[in-house]
């Protein structure tokens, strides 16, 4: 009976602390959108990584008309001079993989730029959707754009507006 008793007490107590938890919830995307600095950055980003793909594209493009000319001229060289120029062309299509590593790679510099650009922008959101969590004791904030999982969120919740709003983007 005591142990029932201890039972019932404990789910009521957890149920209570439950029920007292305040949730939120934003839209990263939606806020992201809505915030100039980040357009730019993006805009920024790109242009970098069409500039830095236009250099391999160059390289590549030399390798390929090597190639081609190699191909035509072959019969006519000699053995040393076959291993030369395909070492050459070698050459250069490992100068265009180790550019690509250096520009796209997993911490080439892209991601650096990327990283140096979006984490002011980022750090500013997390400090705006802090500052709203304190002032309105929210325990836990989901994002709904990465919440694969969010079945449904009453907009009620949806703390977005909120957001850009304490970053001084009025919407």
């Amino acid at each position: 009976m005591k142990r029932m008793i201890l039972s019932t007490i404990v789910a009521l107590a957890t149920f209570a602390a439950a029920s007292a938890q305040k949730f939120a919830m934003v839209d990263m995307d939606y806020i992201l959108k809505n915030v100039p600095a980040y357009e730019r950055a993006n805009e920024q980003l790109n242009q970098v990584s069409k500039r830095w793909e236009g250099e391999i594209d160059a390289i590549l493009k030399d390798v390929e008309s090597a190639y081609k000319k190699y191909q035509s001229e072959a019969v006519f060289l000699s053995d040393a001079q076959k291993t030369k120029t395909e070492e050459e062309i070698m050459k250069k299509e490992k100068e265009a993989s180790d550019l690509k590593r250096k520009y796209f790679g997993s911490e080439g510099e892209l991601f650096k730029k990327r990283q140096s650009l979006m984490a002011p922008i980022q750090d500013e959101i997390y400090t705006a959707v802090k500052d709203i969590c304190d002032q309105h004791g929210y325990q836990l904030v989901l994002d709904r754009a990465s919440g694969g999982s969010i079945i449904y969120a009453s907009p009620k919740i949806d703390i977005s507006d909120e957001v850009l709003q304490r970053l001084g983007y009025a919407h």
